[in-house]
């Protein structure tokens, strides 16, 4: 396959223009925006969602504005997201530090100690890799002045200074492999959620916290690995397909999900509503793209506010 022509952004508005029909009333501002977001990113990434797939040309009177728009939402989107994904990323490291030390005490050799942890024979590769990144995340010279503080000061790291070092990702396998007390005790701080599922759950909101934090497209969110069954799943009514729940499994409809069963309900009440506010901004300023066509691609179910509604 040959490598793609390079084209200066004067080209690349011409191409867009007379080639794919895409109406640039403001050639300035397109040649401006190009500049600051990268054709790939903001052309490549967005331009589905607008195009007529049979000729591979624009709907009739799209325009570069409407491109940009869906760019920022998706952009606010992740902003809003990552926001909250924090505050259970926050909770889960305070009440994960707080109940291993309860359990084998404050010294780093604790949480660097293999047997401290559920040492099957399944799990110990991984666990050993767990625990050199651990290792290396507590090690001297330290980016990180708090952890330099505590090795030089006192030779020592607890876990609850060395968590604020780790990502949620490294933090979701240290909840998987610890032991099934602890587990079940950081399970026990949020509602109806047992251990198990609690893991799940934390692993998808750590795979949209990679998106939002590597500026990655949002809004059409896939993971490979599905959240559970819920409560909310079967009140919303969301649809089915050979038995399994279509939607709000492995999306970003899933995400939310999550974010409903992990952060308290006022909490929630804001997220929803900054998320309503934000797909009601993209609708006005996107009218090419249909709310059928948006949600379809976010996962979402048309009475998708109502989640609110429902215990969990």
């Amino acid at each position: 396959m040959a490598n793609k022509t390079f084209f200066t952004y004067d080209e690349q508005i011409e191409k867009l223009e007379k080639e794919k029909q895409l109406v640039i009333s403001d050639p300035e501002f397109a040649k401006t925006t190009l500049q600051k977001l990268g054709y790939f990113s903001l052309i490549g990434g967005y331009k589905d969602l607008f195009k007529h797939k049979p000729s591979g040309n624009y709907l009739h009177g799209v325009t570069f504005e409407e491109i940009t728009a869906f760019y920022y939402f998706d952009e606010e989107l992740r902003t809003l997201f990552l926001k909250y994904i924090l505050h259970v990323e926050r909770q889960l490291k305070s009440m994960l530090s707080y109940y291993f030390c309860e359990k084998y005490g404050e010294q780093q050799t604790a949480y660097l100690t293999a047997g401290n942890y559920n040492y099957t024979r399944r799990n110990q590769s991984k666990i050993n890799r767990l625990i050199t990144t651990l290792s290396k995340t507590i090690a001297l010279p330290s980016n990180y002045s708090y952890i330099t503080h505590h090795a030089t000061m006192y030779g020592n790291v607890p876990l609850w200074v060395a968590t604020n070092a780790l990502t949620f990702g490294q933090i979701s396998k240290m909840y998987q492999y610890t032991t099934s007390d602890i587990r079940t005790k950081v399970s026990l701080n949020f509602a109806n959620m047992s251990e198990v599922q609690l893991h799940q759950l934390i692993r998808i909101l750590a795979s949209c916290r990679n998106v939002c934090a590597h500026n990655e497209r949002l809004y059409s969110f896939q993971v490979n690995e599905a959240i559970p069954d819920t409560v909310l799943h079967s009140k919303l009514q969301l649809p089915r397909k050979k038995g399994q729940y279509a939607i709000g499994k492995k999306d970003l409809f899933a995400v939310v999900i999550a974010l409903r069963y992990l952060i308290d309900n006022q909490e929630f009440k804001q997220f929803k509503a900054e998320l309503k506010q934000l797909i009601h901004s993209v609708r006005k300023n996107c009218p090419h793209i249909s709310q059928e066509l948006l949600f379809s691609k976010m996962g979402f179910p048309e009475k998708w506010e109502k989640i609110m509604c429902y215990k969990k």
